[in-house]
């Protein structure tokens, strides 16, 4: 039993020296406590915060950015992972850390106080930080219209004239999985095979790449989440995705009068955290009115918070009236929408 406590310790030390090599800054001095985060998110994005967070707390931070493979990571690692939280960047992300079995439920006043009940998990495994609206992305030029429904996207008016990524990318599988909760799988299926008959070409490239395709000309209308027209607008380092901005306007589709369908970036603890103390202290900061203000406004999205309002470079798209249906029920339908787009053959195209 000592072998083994002894093993598990130095399994951990040697995990968490690779991490801090990893991450750690030349010169810095580490505070009394530390929590470490594997993200989703780039650290330039959330490192205000952090910094904020630190500056309030005493409490410092460490990054480890990962682009995929973030729960098979600390799944490996099992209970030797020096990860304390993840930060992740989409309901379907959040619920598999879950299902994997690396988050642990987490019971605070304050986050439930701050975080409404459709933006967290039940059982406190995991919690919405900011929301984004699923949205489309509409020709400013072409489209004379401000006002659409989800359903419309069907209607043979916009025949050759939309442009999407992949039916089984995540964000698009929630907006199908909350419009199956919504009208059932038969509808919803109905719906789909008009999309698709609707598509200007076969679904590729990301949200930007939508939003080019309407400066193009190759589609009038694209489906796209709310923080990329952010991402575009401010765009220095590649100056030709402002034009594709400014050739789109963004119109808040709804679904039968409940709004428009949301997905989240969002927090767990890990289910090992070794700081388990320092981590529940960043949580609770991160659903504060100043972490959420300031969070929201980096990564150009909606605070989750009722009451802390948005930036103005995102109010200035239009009003976001979200759907509160809880995330808990979109997650619930991701595998029959994933099944569904294969039954269509959605990503195959119109012609096919």
């Amino acid at each position: 039993m000592i072998f083994k406590t002894a093993h598990h310790l130095a399994a951990r030390a040697i995990a968490f020296a690779a991490f801090s090599s990893v991450l750690a800054m030349p010169g810095a001095a580490l505070s009394a406590e530390t929590v470490n985060i594997y993200s989703y998110r780039q650290p330039q994005l959330i490192q205000k915060v952090l910094d904020a967070f630190t500056a309030e707390t005493g409490i410092d931070t460490r990054v480890l950015f990962l682009d995929k493979g973030l729960e098979e990571r600390i799944s490996a690692e099992g209970e030797n992972s020096p990860a304390d939280v993840i930060l992740s960047t989409d309901i379907s992300r959040l619920t598999e850390a879950k299902e994997r079995g690396i988050t642990q439920a987490v019971s605070s006043d304050t986050i439930d106080a701050d975080i409404p009940a459709e933006y967290r998990d039940p059982e406190g495994h995991w919690f919405g930080l900011t929301k984004r609206g699923r949205v489309v992305y509409a020709s400013r030029h072409r489209v004379a219209t401000d006002s659409l429904t989800y359903a419309s996207l069907a209607e043979p008016e916009w025949k050759g004239r939309i442009c999407m990524r992949s039916g089984q990318h995540s964000y698009n599988l929630g907006l199908f999985g909350a419009l199956i909760a919504h009208w059932g799988v038969e509808k919803t299926e109905t719906w789909m095979t008009g999309l698709k008959s609707n598509l200007a070409r076969k679904p590729n490239g990301n949200d930007r790449a939508q939003a080019k395709g309407i400066f193009s000309g190759e589609c009038d209308i694209a489906i796209g989440n709310t923080y990329y027209v952010g991402l575009m607008q401010t765009n220095d380092k590649e100056p030709e995705q402002k034009d594709w901005a400014d050739a789109i306007k963004v119109i808040f589709p709804d679904i039968d009068g409940v709004g428009t369908h949301v997905n989240i970036s969002g927090v767990a603890m890990t289910r090992y955290a070794p700081n388990r103390q320092a981590a529940l202290k960043l949580i609770e900061f991160l659903t504060t009115d100043t972490a959420q203000r300031a969070y929201a406004e980096e990564v150009f999205e909606y605070p989750v918070k009722p009451g802390v309002p948005a930036s103005g470079l995102v109010q200035s798209w239009g009003v976001l009236k979200a759907d509160t249906l809880p995330l808990t029920e979109v997650a619930k339908y991701r595998k029959a929408a994933s099944e569904m787009v294969d039954r269509v053959g959605l990503d195959d195209g119109a012609g096919s």
